[in-house]
């Protein structure tokens, strides 16, 4: 790929990784080497490391010599999926304290029939009764965005009921098609009606680094909270989910635990942050370290061609499937997943959907490329995320000669 200088990036080859995979090794090396001279308490102020970070991103990427001479920190959750629990329990705490303590059975929550089963859990963790779930169904005549009306005639009804609303799990980027929510009209209903919005961007939200891909995000600051993951599509190794809210009380208060044993002189006086308030467990992982990295030695024009990348790849294997008369493209690429299908034959519907997870099967047994799959509207859909660093337009052009030659076998043609 290019950057817009022209310039060609390419990602670290395997030279390269052993170089400086040992300076890593002798990095640590050195460090426990010499360990007896580092003071056992820290003598460092809290507050200290937020002077010494740039204020942003680097445009272009630097050496590993200087990320080596350089210090980061952050604060990061492990999933998308502790991300919504997270928030989930300080929405509703927030609510109880408003409403009281025995409302619990009355909160309802709200989603698209699109939204990762991570908020079911969250749901069923939090105590929210399963008849308090709304689902709402997305269909393709909004490419699987939930409706702002459907939405609005939910509440409505449920306040009429007696019931609570409270959270609204909003998508950019869904699992199954990549679709979008109208975040802002979603974020309005949201604010009337004193509902936590919660914008569940895990894979998408990594493009909106890209100005042409921001406007999908168009309305996030109507959200409470936002959460994206550097380990799907920003080149970080799992774990790595950010993690923003507009209102951190709102999850120090529901998550807040001060025993004896922890207590301190920095955080009594509100001198640091307490992350271990933000997130489910007392410890956490160096995560911080892993994605500053990225950030330093890619740097951000890389990164946004790296993004731009995948997507020119999938808009590539997009028009394979659509100049084929066997396939169809089911819903519109908008990032770089592609969903497809073999078309039916007289209607048939059911030995359709047959047919492709037949197509599936045979794709992976072949042991040269990996396709997922999902359901939208009763309809058996391939799916193929191109979001890997090697990949080239070589392997899209081979992947679709694999998927058509499997296809051929199974059309009798």
């Amino acid at each position: 790929m290019e950057n817009g200088s022209g310039n060609v990036l390419k990602p670290m080859d395997s030279e390269q990784l052993r170089e400086y995979g040992h300076r890593m090794v002798d990095f640590i090396a050195d460090y426990y080497k010499t360990i007896e001279t580092f003071p056992v308490l820290s003598q460092v102020q809290p507050g200290y490391l937020h002077n010494l970070l740039p204020d942003s991103a680097p445009d272009q990427p630097e050496t590993v010599e200087q990320v080596l001479d350089g210090n980061g920190g952050g604060v990061i959750q492990g999933s998308a999926s502790e991300a919504i629990l997270v928030v989930m329990i300080g929405a509703r705490e927030k609510v109880l304290r408003r409403v009281g303590k025995n409302a619990l059975g009355k909160l309802v929550v709200y989603s698209s029939d699109q939204t990762h089963s991570a908020l079911q859990k969250a749901c069923q963790i939090a105590g929210i009764h399963p008849e308090n779930c709304r689902v709402l169904k997305a269909d393709s005549s909004t490419n699987y965005a939930l409706r702002p009306e459907l939405l609005q005639e939910a509440v409505s009804k449920d306040i009429e009921a007696g019931l609570i609303p409270f959270f609204l799990c909003g998508n950019v980027g869904t699992t199954s098609s990549t679709a979008v929510d109208p975040l802002a009209a979603l974020g309005n209903i949201a604010k009337r009606n004193e509902i936590w919005f919660h914008v569940d961007a895990a894979y998408a939200g990594s493009a909106c680094i890209c100005p042409e891909y921001r406007q999908y995000i168009d309305g996030v600051e109507t959200a409470d909270s936002f959460n994206m993951n550097a380990h799907k599509w920003f080149l970080t190794n799992f774990d790595c989910s950010l993690l923003w809210v507009k209102d951190q009380y709102v999850l120090t208060e529901a998550l807040s635990t001060n025993p004896e044993f922890l207590k301190n002189k920095a955080s009594q006086a509100n001198l640091v942050v307490d992350y271990k308030d933000w997130q489910i467990p007392l410890g956490r992982r160096f995560r911080s370290l892993k994605l500053w990295m990225v950030l330093r030695l890619y740097g951000a024009e890389t990164l946004k061609s790296y993004i731009r990348n995948h997507i020119k790849l999938a808009k590539d294997l997009e028009q394979l499937v659509s100049q084929d008369p066997n396939f169809e493209v089911v819903t519109p690429r908008i990032f770089s997943l592609v969903c497809f299908r073999i078309l039916p034959v007289d209607n048939d519907e059911k030995e359709c959907n047959d047919r492709n997870r037949n197509l599936l099967d045979a794709v992976n047994s072949s042991g040269k490329l990996f396709l997922s799959h999902t359901a939208l509207s009763g309809k058996i859909v391939l799916r193929c995320a191109i979001g890997a660093p090697l990949t080239e337009e070589r392997h899209v052009k081979e992947t679709w000669k694999v998927i058509q030659e499997e296809a051929s076998r199974l059309l009798g043609k």
